[in-house]
Order: structure tokens, then sequence, then C-alpha cells
């Protein structure tokens, strides 16, 4: 069983699945060629992937194009089902910072033979994460700026106001496919200025008002 840690309540909180959607900020989608989706992209990585703040990032032998994604992560606090989005803040924990890791020459690969891309998002270490601040400590989630160093040099800047689904209607949505648990964790996507990260790189991502998240890299 895999636990996280929630900041200002000395407690783990067992994680469940990791709920992550793709393409919730437009640019990104664009920079990737990809069309602005009309229903929420959503795929799900294993508690097994996650890496603690601090730890490090593992590039599997079978790539060599490993992305970086910086996104705000959202703790579920109580189990719910085709949760209403007027209602879905009420079920958050709290908030994290999190890197959503691809393996895009293995993700291109799959695409083209039409098949699944799961090993490209869900390979172990592909979720690095922060401990989580509670729900109350973030006044509005839809005004939070993100920044990604890598080596000390920023590769990704945004804001939570970017995304087409904020989260209370990714939390809806997703709950529409998924019973959410106490314990699950939803990824909300990431603003574009993604890029590839080498064994060897240093990884900082902040969300103001969250986190910092620092890990290494290094190639298998």
């Amino acid at each position: 069983m895999h636990c996280i840690s929630m900041q200002d309540r000395h407690q783990n909180v067992a994680v469940g699945k990791i709920v992550c959607v793709a393409r919730n900020y437009a640019e990104h989608a664009r920079e990737l060629g990809n069309p602005v989706p009309d229903s929420a992209v959503l795929f799900i990585k294993p508690a097994g992937t996650i890496v603690a703040d601090g730890g490090t990032v593992l590039i599997p032998s079978y790539s060599s194009d490993c992305h970086h994604e910086i996104e705000l992560a959202v703790l579920i606090g109580r189990t719910g089902k085709a949760i209403a989005e007027a209602e879905a803040l009420d079920f958050v924990a709290g908030f994290g910072v999190a890197l959503d890791l691809t393996l895009r020459d293995v993700q291109a690969g799959l695409k083209a033979k039409g098949l699944p891309w799961e090993i490209a998002k869900a390979f172990d270490t592909s979720c690095p994460l922060s401990a989580f601040v509670p729900a109350a400590a973030v006044a509005d989630p839809q005004r939070l700026r993100l920044r990604l160093l890598v080596n000390g040099e920023v590769r990704q800047e945004g804001t939570t106001a970017d995304m087409l689904r904020p989260v209370a209607r990714l939390i809806s949505e997703a709950s529409t496919y998924f019973t959410l648990e106490a314990g699950d964790i939803l990824l909300t996507g990431t603003p574009s200025g993604v890029g590839p990260i080498r064994n060897g790189d240093r990884l900082e991502a902040t969300i103001e008002g969250v986190g910092t998240l620092r890990v290494d890299v290094r190639q298998c």
C-alpha cells in the first residue's frame, strides 16, 4: 500500500488510484498537434508510480524520450459517484504538486498502431508527487501559478485559470466513469512547454500556495 502525507495534519493517507486527464490546456494540446477534446480524456496511473519529494525518477531502458508535465494534484477526501459539479470541491481533501511523466516515443508508437498507451504513462516512478496542503489552504484552485525548472532553467510556466475543464468539472466528469474514493488522486493536466528530461537532470516543480516538488532523473 502506498501512502502520501498531508501537511499540517501529521498523517499519512493511503493512495487508491490516480486519475489523470490529458489535453486540459489548449496550448499544450496544440503544441503536440492534438485536437482540443470535446470531453475529458482520462487515464489511470497505479499508486506504485508515485515518487516522493527528494526521490529519483527512473527512465526505463526502452525509452529515450521522456517528457515532463507539471500538474496540480487533487486529493479526494470522501467517496462519491456522479458528483454534481456544484458540490465537487466539497469532496477535496487537499492539493499538491505532481509531475505526469510521459515516454513520448513509446506513446507515439502505440498511438500509431491504435493501441492503448498506458505503458507510456504508468511506468514505475512516472508520478512524482509532493505532500498535500489541506483544501482550506487554497482559496481558489483556478487561480494558481505553475512553474517547472529543469537544472535551474524555466521550462513550463502557466496558470490553472487556463484549464479547459476546471477542477470541479473534472471531479464531476471523472466520477461519472469511476467511483472516486478517499485517497484517490486527480491530476488536472499540464500547460504548454513540455519537453525531454535526461539522465542527471534535476527537476523543481512549484505551484504557488501549494508547494514545491524536487526530484532527480536517472536513465536505466
